[in-house]
């Protein structure tokens, strides 16, 4: 193994996160065959094999399955070693890694160019996941920040409320339940419901605005991205409950309307979550102060949810805040115009 290098094994470990070639590729913005070539050799220096495809899908050997625990522990290394060079640099030249749950795609890109915008040189990585997708990120230090609506509850780590994050019953214009007000959850239910997957944040808020309605929704379809859900709402297939953030272009113009229905808007909030003992380079420090001081403005600026009941059914509530202890304020370098 002393002939492998970190470019191989950081393909083998996106290609066993991913049980994926084409997938790990994609990720990678590589060709299938540079990945497979790069395992190949990496296979070559490890004397065995890495892999074994039963069918159309591939598995970790046992050898592959110990490599990965390894492979994870090198490239942590490698990581807090470029963590420390980066505090030397400060802001200016830091490489900001963020990941955001889909929903927080409509906003994100703005507020991570006005970031930019304010702090030259910096270099941006940004990951869009699923809850779950997003949690993995986290637990494995894949990434310094994440935004998110339902932070994990537990002593690892620590979650900072930013902004505002209002959840709707989206229906297509001239839905019958329109001109209602007040509508009963039960009443609801009956409805055709557009839901996204199990597991994400949307789902787990869902369920816990709807209650014990919840078991009683009527699925019509279930998928994965906000985008189809929408333009199936707009089709006239069924209602959903979305994030106002994600249909704020569509309330606007009409193609769908948000139903007046009882709890309704859920008025949640955006997280900011990191692991609790990282030390955050210079860079995500400063990006982290930028959400908390000015993310709810720029989030409401960038997707302004309208189209609202004239009577919102639920206002936002002042969430906990479990601070973060600050480090000291990394000196702002002049702006870019």
């Amino acid at each position: 193994m002393k002939h492998a290098t970190l470019r191989q094994l950081k393909v083998f470990e996106t290609v066993a996160r991913l049980s994926s070639y084409s997938r790990a590729a994609e990720e990678l913005h590589l060709t299938q065959p540079a990945v497979s070539t790069q395992i190949r050799k990496l296979e070559s220096h490890a004397g065995l094999p890495l892999f074994e495809q039963l069918g159309k899908k591939i598995f970790l050997t046992a050898a592959g399955q110990e490599l990965l625990h390894h492979c994870h522990l090198i490239i942590q290394q490698f990581e807090e070693a470029e963590a420390a060079m980066t505090h030397f640099k400060g802001v200016s030249g830091g490489r900001l890694n963020v990941a955001v749950i889909s929903a927080g795609d409509y906003f994100l890109p703005s507020l991570l160019v006005e970031f930019a915008r304010r702090h030259e040189g910096v270099e941006i990585n940004l990951s869009v996941h699923n809850r779950g997708d997003l949690l993995t990120q986290l637990g494995d230090n894949l990434t310094d920040l994440a935004v998110m609506v339902r932070p994990p509850d537990d002593a690892d780590t620590l979650a900072e409320p930013f902004a505002p994050h209002p959840y709707l019953i989206v229906a297509p214009r001239e839905h019958p339940l329109e001109p209602e007000r007040g509508i009963a959850l039960s009443r609801l239910v009956r409805e055709p419901f557009i839901v996204r997957e199990p597991g994400s944040d949307t789902r787990h808020s869902m369920a816990d605005a709807l209650g014990r309605h919840h078991a009683h929704v009527n699925v019509a379809l279930e998928v994965k991205s906000t985008e189809t859900i929408k333009q199936a709402v707009i089709a006239g297939m069924g209602v959903a409950f979305l994030s106002g953030h994600t249909v704020s272009r569509e309330l606007r113009d009409g193609s769908l309307v948000a139903l007046d229905v009882q709890g309704f808007p859920l008025m949640l909030h955006w997280y900011l979550v990191q692991r609790r003992h990282k030390r955050l380079p210079p860079v995500a420090q400063a990006f982290r102060e930028f959400l908390l001081r000015e993310g709810s403005a720029l989030v409401e600026r960038v997707v302004p949810v309208g189209g609202l009941p004239s009577k919102p059914r639920a206002r936002a509530a002042k969430p906990p805040s479990r601070r973060v202890p600050s480090s000291p304020r990394a000196t702002r370098p002049r702006s870019r115009v």
